[in-house]
């Protein structure tokens, strides 16, 4: 089996054990259940770490090149390795966004911004979840996912009002990944305009040179018309000598002279 071929068939399990994750770590800090159903969603997010973990395992064994692969995917190492560090175990939901961007590459335009737009709140989601997990346990002043919301928004978007701010080194850790990510945002949004802009004055420029040959290609059909006429209409003019010889014929004849 190729690398290619198990991103393939990985690719919808890692999708639903991303949401599986993302719904039960909602549930987890939002509502922050106790009893059977506390340990039911713990267990769920330990299931859903350990798919993350095979796919990592299988993709290191199937890569051609397994140190490269290793070297530029320790991100996805990043999201196996961090499971006691609870509010990082958001890392995780993060290969939700790496699945879909499998696609992204191959897509328009169009289908990019909408692929940027939906990473972007996403993130903000996870973020505002993380942040929330690590402050209230740390004693922080982000204590409702109202007040995360509002953090996550103002930090991505690069504002920074300075009202709420992490005091932990986990919410400090997710607020550095979280100002990066809106910087790259902000990249990808010019990137795009830019593209856009470009594209229309490709468009207008391809026109007026379509047009321009239009232009020529029609001018060029009326000289070989014109040069049609003339070729049938010059056989019927006579030319100047023939004139001449034809006035010269038909004259008065000369007077006779006297002796």
């Amino acid at each position: 089996m190729t690398l290619e071929r198990w991103r393939r068939i990985t690719e919808w399990p890692l999708i639903v054990a991303s949401v599986l994750f993302l719904v039960a770590y909602s549930i987890q800090v939002i509502v922050d259940p106790r009893g059977a159903i506390g340990a039911f969603l713990e267990d769920l997010l330990w299931v859903s770490w350990g798919t993350f973990l095979l796919d990592y395992i299988v993709s290191l064994v199937l890569a051609p090149r397994r140190w490269h692969w290793f070297l530029t995917h320790l991100f996805n190492l990043a999201t196996v390795v961090l499971p006691m560090l609870r509010p990082l175990r958001v890392l995780r939901v993060i290969t939700l966004l790496a699945v879909l961007q499998r696609t992204a590459g191959r897509a328009v335009r169009g289908q990019i911004v909408i692929y940027v737009t939906s990473a972007t709140l996403l993130l903000v989601y996870v973020a505002s979840l993380a942040v929330l997990d690590a402050e209230r346990a740390g004693g922080g002043s982000i204590t409702t996912f109202g007040d995360a919301i509002w953090w996550a928004f103002a930090t991505i978007t690069t504002v920074g009002y300075g009202d709420l701010a992490p005091i932990t080194l986990e919410g400090r850790v997710i607020a550095v990944g979280l100002m990066l990510s809106g910087i790259a945002l902000l990249g990808v949004i010019s990137a795009t305009f830019a593209s856009w802009i470009v594209e229309q004055v490709s468009a207008e420029n391809t026109s007026r040179q379509a047009a321009t040959v239009a232009h020529v290609d029609a001018l060029r059909s009326e000289i070989a018309e014109l040069r049609a006429v003339l070729a049938t209409i010059e056989p019927r003019i006579p030319s100047a000598e023939t004139a001449q010889t034809a006035t010269s014929s038909d004259g008065p004849d000369p007077l006779p002279s006297t002796r």
